[in-house]
């Protein structure tokens, strides 16, 4: 049964790592559906966090594969049930209507997003949380009029002393 698998990876930073980290998974037929890099204090390396639609199976042998890699310092899969998972997303609103721009301020703070901008006619928030919970911010404001919206995708952390061993501190 295909379902959503959150990988992390620390791998070396330098140009094309991640063209052949996303080249493995094209060549197992995977799409990722999320996918954020990030630099973390040993500017050597860097952070991928992916997110994929697969198989245990298959998303097992991809792990096999990119741990044989030159390039990956480390690579796991997250377990789902030991991890917090993040997304941000930030929306420009339309709010020309004072009662759109009022009820857009309310459902902002429903969500504890942040108004990081305000214009005459449009507002631009931050919202942060879980996927399923960005998706329902984006359905609720949509009647107030989206104008434009950008993700982040997903990023992952273990709970608790877990964590990828080498080259993150």
């Amino acid at each position: 049964m295909s379902e959503l698998h959150t990988i992390a990876f620390i791998v070396e930073n330098k140009p094309g790592v991640l063209f052949n980290i996303s080249n493995m998974f094209r060549k197992k037929n995977f799409n990722i559906h999320s996918i954020s890099v990030g630099a973390i204090p040993n500017a050597e390396v860097v952070r991928i966090t992916i997110v994929v639609q697969a198989d245990a199976r298959g998303v097992y042998q991809v792990v096999e594969q990119l741990d044989k890699m030159v390039d990956v310092v480390e690579v796991k899969r997250l377990d789902p049930m030991r991890i917090v998972r993040r997304e941000l997303a930030l929306v420009k609103l339309t709010t020309t209507d004072p009662m759109a721009r009022e009820e857009a301020l309310t459902c902002i703070n429903d969500y504890h997003g942040l108004i990081l901008n305000i214009d005459p006619d449009t507002l631009i928030a931050e919202v942060t949380g879980e996927s399923d919970e960005i998706d329902a911010f984006l359905e609720l404001v949509k009647p107030i009029g989206i104008i434009e919206f950008s993700r982040t995708g997903i990023t992952a952390l273990e709970k608790g002393r877990l964590r990828l061993e080498r080259g993150e501190m």
